[in-house]
């Protein structure tokens, strides 16, 4: 595909379909450090990133697209907030992707989320995605009644198989095209999620967040796995790979993400653009010009000395 290899990582879920969820873990490994130290380390990340998306937005030739799904409750806004709260807005650009609209479900289901993806030199964040096209439909197969098809199989399954099949091209084009994919799966147990449902109803800043739909949800939760599984197995690859990111602990989720996000963007081998000669000279003789032009007072001695001085680096 390029030069570009993904990060490697003990969460990444294999290319070869051997992912089983049964064997996923949502909770932290035992040698993982505690929340104080993932806090300081994930500081060290944000200020890596922030660094790294300026060299990206200067060298103009990649993107970097982020993509997360979760079962509700296991912090997709709370860790996109967090990974990416030190980079510049201007860099940076967040989609989150809900129930379709009349005009999206006019489209093919690739299309609107095709309208947000983030232009070369910039990341760009799905806060879930096309993936729900085979996990909450697929759980929910009635909304594809909404959706119009001109034909469905007569064996839904193919259509599953037919929509893992159209996101691989797609995020081969993109990969061929210049935009790195990193795609987060946030495993949250079910356990987890109970717990945070109640805190959701327990504390009233927190009851804005409740939705009582996503707990009839939980009456799904097998289908869900399957679906995920399914997923994750077929549209994991080289150039746009699953990463299965334990959930329960949020610090060590958000860390984690954040150490993927700065191997990546390190593996792009970045670096600011370099003037060629002309543009040199060219640069050189308009400092000369506001050395003089806007230093009248210097003597004449004093004004050349300056002109010809080196430029700091950086």
């Amino acid at each position: 595909m390029s030069d570009y290899t993904a990060p490697e990582s003990r969460w990444r879920v294999p290319y070869d379909e051997g992912f089983k969820i049964a064997k996923a873990a949502t909770t932290p490994p035992r040698d993982s450090h505690d929340k104080q130290w993932n806090k300081a380390r994930l500081a060290k990340m944000v200020a890596r990133i922030d660094q790294l998306q300026q060299i990206l937005y200067a060298h103009d030739h990649r993107s970097l697209l982020l993509i997360f799904q979760a079962m509700d409750a296991a912090g997709k806004d709370s860790t996109i907030r967090a990974v990416l709260s030190g980079v510049n807005p201007a860099g940076c650009q967040v989609s989150s992707f809900k129930q379709p609209s009349m005009n999206e479900l006019d489209h093919d289901f690739l299309w609107r989320t095709g309208l947000a993806l983030p232009e070369r030199g910039r990341i760009g964040v799905f806060n879930r995605s096309y993936y729900e096209e085979v996990l909450t439909v697929r759980v929910h197969p009635e909304y594809l009644r909404g959706q119009r098809l001109p034909k469905q199989p007569d064996d839904i399954e193919k259509l599953w198989q037919q929509r893992y099949e159209s996101i691989r091209d797609h995020e081969k084009h993109l990969a061929r095209n210049g935009t790195v994919i990193l795609k987060f799966w946030l495993n949250v147990s079910k356990d987890e999620q109970r717990d945070r449902f109640l805190a959701r109803l327990d504390e009233p800043e927190k009851n804005w967040k409740f939705n009582g739909g996503d707990v009839g949800e939980r009456e799904h939760w097998r289908a869900y796995m399957a679906a995920y599984e399914d997923a994750l197995k077929a549209t994991s690859r080289p150039y746009a790979p699953w990463y299965a990111i334990p959930a329960d602990s949020k610090s060590y989720m958000r860390l984690t993400v954040a150490e993927i996000v700065v191997q990546a963007l390190e593996a792009m081998n970045l670096r600011y653009p370099v003037l060629d000669a002309a543009e040199q000279q060219r640069f050189a003789e308009m400092r000369r010009s506001l050395v003089e032009n806007e230093a009248p007072k210097l003597g004449l001695k004093e004004r050349r000395l300056r002109a010809a001085r080196p430029r700091p680096a950086g």
